[in-house]
């Protein structure tokens, strides 16, 4: 059975203003706000932390990452400089999303962590695109050996769709939707699903 509980969230960022903010509305749309803080201090208490949304500067994400080792703890990175090392240390990190700060509203706040607890990706479509000259770059791995099934829910998780989607309109069970992404994966020796759904866009397979 699946959990009704809220979704937990803690808020990092260097300024009170945007942490207050960005509470506020997470608040308004029944997530619960753990706790707030400022380059990771305090430290975030990681336990039964459904997301950690965390300012990328300096060293922030190789400790964020550290915080949330071995739990379900989905990360989630605001940006103020977009650029093409960002966007690489983040996708590699295996960051669950990227909200620039430039286009940071509330609705695409909500949304986007929505998207994350549901277990998709959520990368801005510029953001996309450098990703996957990032994965042309650095990869050798194209998607052979995937079966029809692995591609079908390749497409759909190109679509945005989170597993719950895909096993609805695959007519799967969840668990078998997680399986099959796992060895998509592993398939195509890749960390996260962006990076996934990139290779395969690349390949031409979806």
């Amino acid at each position: 059975m699946l959990s009704t509980r809220p979704p937990t969230v803690w808020i990092d960022d260097s300024h009170a203003i945007v942490r207050r903010g960005m509470a506020a509305c997470l608040q308004q749309a029944d997530f619960v706000v753990r706790g707030e803080s400022s380059a990771l201090a305090p430290a975030p208490v990681a336990a039964g932390l459904d997301v950690l949304v965390f300012e990328y500067v300096g060293p922030t994400l190789r400790r964020a990452v550290r915080m949330v080792e071995g739990r379900t703890t989905r990360l989630v990175a605001t940006v103020r400089d977009v650029n093409e090392q960002a966007v690489r240390e983040l996708v590699d990190a295996g960051v669950g999303a990227v909200l620039p700060h430039s286009t940071l509203t509330p609705e695409n706040l909500i949304a986007t962590l929505r998207a994350v607890v549901a277990g998709s990706v959520a990368l801005p479509g510029d953001l996309l695109a450098r990703l996957l000259l990032h994965v042309t770059q650095t990869s050798n791995l194209g998607p052979t050996g995937l079966n029809t099934r692995e591609r079908s829910v390749l497409r759909l998780l190109a679509d945005g769709m989170d597993t719950r989607g895909i096993a609805e309109d695959l007519c799967f069970s969840e668990r078998t939707v997680k399986n099959v992404v796992h060895d998509v994966l592993t398939k195509l020796n890749c960390r996260t699903r962006a990076q996934a759904v990139a290779v395969a866009t690349r390949e031409g397979v979806i």
